[in-house]
């Protein structure tokens, strides 16, 4: 279950009207997607950089059940590429409130421009940004908690959640692979 403040949707939505969906029984797949990506760190609280692509992502969703037609943007270019750079650069914590405050964007903008651009939420290409790291770093030899440190994770568990959702097994067992020689360093 998630419950979402209608107000957000309403900011998402740019102020358009609030969708009207008749029928609230139904079999939706893109939908299905956008709910599983809120909870794939369940029981932990959705990150606050993730929470302004999801909410765009379920107002435009909840639009398209309710025949609303989607509007057409100009993609910001300069400011996708800001958001790319201080997404690809951050050593910690960064939040969609220093994201728009630097690209000069609204959130919700900013998270569907940022989709539109490069297939993948801030918050996602955050994420595959410090798993590169991490891989890198523990390739070379650095230790698990001083990999996810260095590369930005809250934690060496929340590092490592993602880690095998992403690469289909634990930091831990890739450690000893690289080390065998399975897995090289790029």
């Amino acid at each position: 279950m998630l419950y979402v403040d209608p107000a957000l949707i309403g900011a998402a939505l740019g102020g358009r009207a609030l969708p009207f969906v008749g029928d609230p029984v139904f079999n939706d797949p893109p939908l299905c997607t956008i709910l599983d990506d809120a909870f794939a760190d369940f029981p932990e609280p959705i990150e606050d950089l993730a929470i302004p692509g999801l909410i765009a992502a379920l107002a435009d969703a909840l639009a398209r059940r309710a025949g609303s037609p989607s509007v057409m943007r100009r993609l910001p270019e300069k400011a996708l590429k800001t958001a790319r750079r201080l997404l690809g650069d951050a050593a910690g914590p960064l939040s969609a409130t220093m994201l728009e405050e630097e690209t000069g964007l609204d959130r919700y903008t900013l998270a569907r421009s940022f989709r539109d651009r490069f297939g993948t939420s801030p918050h996602r290409y955050l994420v595959d940004r410090r798993l590169e790291r991490v891989r890198t770093e523990i390739a070379h030899g650095t230790s698990l908690a001083d990999a996810a440190y260095a590369a930005g994770f809250a934690d060496q568990s929340h590092m490592t959640r993602h880690f095998k959702a992403r690469f289909g097994l634990t930091p831990g067992r890739y450690a000893a692979l690289s080390r065998t020689g399975v897995y090289q360093a790029e």
